[in-house]
């Protein structure tokens, strides 16, 4: 399977979760790096809100993230109080 983008957003902030419940889906898999947090390794205005209003909405949300920084990945999945997969090796099917 070969996934291509069908979608192009600014940011991640600028998905709803009426967007996922209009198109059906139920879940998000999220990076770490310009994603949830930025180049400095902050993490993104608003991203406690964000996950706070998806959690709210039933959606269901993990980390997936290239990153082999295992405490980078842990500081923002406890920050958030997702889960996550560290050094995922994506886009390989293998891995995760």
């Amino acid at each position: 399977m070969i996934f291509y983008p069908k979608i192009h957003l600014k940011n991640v902030l600028e998905i709803t979760p009426k967007f996922l419940q209009d198109k059906g889906l139920q879940a998000l898999l999220l990076d770490v790096d310009n994603t949830l947090i930025d180049y400095d390794n902050i993490v993104i205005e608003g991203i406690e809100e964000w996950i706070k209003s998806l959690k709210e909405n039933n959606i269901k949300l993990c980390i997936l993230s290239n990153t082999n920084n295992k405490k980078k990945a842990q500081r923002i999945s406890k920050l958030l109080d997702i889960p996550y997969i560290y050094f995922a090796k994506k886009p390989l099917k293998f891995r995760f």
